[in-house]
């Protein structure tokens, strides 16, 4: 079996559930990684396992934000793993983004 590349994990989880701006919400939230946060190492479709995402829910993303940053982008950036054509750019380093519309 093959392993994605660190880019392509961070990547892969944006365009799984990112589809919003912050917006306040009622949903439950998800801290992205758990304990370990938003980083390079992170099996993210393992973290992903057993969970449910709904509209409303809040994605909380924990990182270093001199190492890191959250960037939602749209499917050709997703394929092409490219960083230039976002949607949006969260580096905060303590990102709280909300589901606001169906995905995938």
């Amino acid at each position: 079996m093959t392993m994605l590349h660190p880019q392509r994990w961070l990547s892969s989880l944006i365009m799984f559930l990112l589809s919003s701006f912050m917006l306040k919400s009622d949903g439950s939230n998800h801290i992205v990684g758990d304990s370990s946060g938003w980083e390079l190492y992170t099996n993210y479709t393992n973290w992903t396992q057993g969970r449910e995402f709904h509209v409303g829910d809040v994605l909380v993303f924990n990182y270093n934000r001199d190492q890191h940053n959250v960037m939602q982008v749209n499917s050709t950036a997703y394929v092409d793993c490219g960083r230039d054509n976002y949607i949006s750019l969260f580096n905060k380093g303590n990102d709280s983004i909300v589901i606001s519309v169906g995905s995938i």
